[in-house]
């Protein structure tokens, strides 16, 4: 296996989807930026790839013995070992991986771009073979609360986790919201079509609703998510969370 050093990690911890995992580019001022003094590079299949990076499923036995200890954070002048952290790579795709002391990947972090083309490299010299399954990724099942990336692509940070949090209000109102409720705001987002909602049942107005924020994001999707989280103070935590990260750019 390789190594590599002064490796810049910036933890997303227990997401299931790799868009959640943000690329460098998109990293803030205020996330808590932290360097592995050095980092155990494994070469894995794609197909164990996409585990790791799409699902919380547990690491193979056999990748954690062999990273054990390997990898230390770099704290005040001193190395910190941990457990079973490294990087797991492709040869094109990078991802850092923490269990803090587990067998799920729990913490994941992008490289930077000279961490991963350091990655590359050093992983094109090794002769080991990837560790993992070969065959096609296993399928994976998207639900409202974990949206299918399709949805998600082409977002700014900012845009995917307003979209994520507009679909926890409609899930919400999905278990809680009585009928008028919910044709009151698909009403909110589709105005034009009033006199049809009137004549929809709950579950249709609902699910339609659903069907049409999910493709995208705009003003209108800003303006309805905005409105939907007043009066409840869950939602306009993370609403106000999300404004103030993008005001510390």
């Amino acid at each position: 296996m390789a190594r590599i050093r002064d490796v810049w990690v910036n933890w997303f911890e227990g997401e299931e989807n790799g868009y959640n995992i943000c690329p460098f580019h998109e990293w803030r001022s205020e996330d808590k930026i932290e360097v592995l003094d050095i980092a155990e590079v494994v070469k894995v299949t794609e197909r164990l790839y996409e585990q790791l990076e799409n699902s919380l499923e547990t690491v193979p036995r056999q990748l954690l013995d062999a990273v054990y200890r390997k990898s230390a954070l770099r704290k005040n002048m001193s190395k910190l070992p941990l457990d079973y952290c490294f990087i797991a790579t492709t040869g094109t795709a990078t991802l850092v991986v923490d269990t803090l002391g587990y067998e799920t990947p729990i913490r994941k972090s992008r490289l930077t771009p000279r961490q991963e083309k350091l990655t590359i490299e050093a992983i094109e010299q090794s002769e080991e073979p990837a560790c993992g399954e070969e065959g096609e990724p296993i399928e994976k099942e998207y639900h409202i609360l974990s949206p299918h990336p399709k949805y998600m692509q082409g977002l700014t940070r900012k845009e995917r986790q307003l979209k994520q949090l507009l679909f926890m209000i409609i899930d919400q109102l999905d278990t809680s919201g009585q009928e008028a409720e919910i044709r009151y705001w698909y009403t909110e987002w589709v105005p034009e079509k009033y006199m049809e909602i009137q004549m929809m049942s709950g579950e249709e107005a609902l699910q339609r609703l659903y069907n049409e924020v999910s493709v995208g994001w705009s003003e209108d999707h800003y303006h309805l998510c905005e409105a939907m989280t007043k009066g409840q103070p869950f939602f306009e935590k993370i609403w106000d969370m999300q404004h103030e990260s993008e005001m510390h750019k």
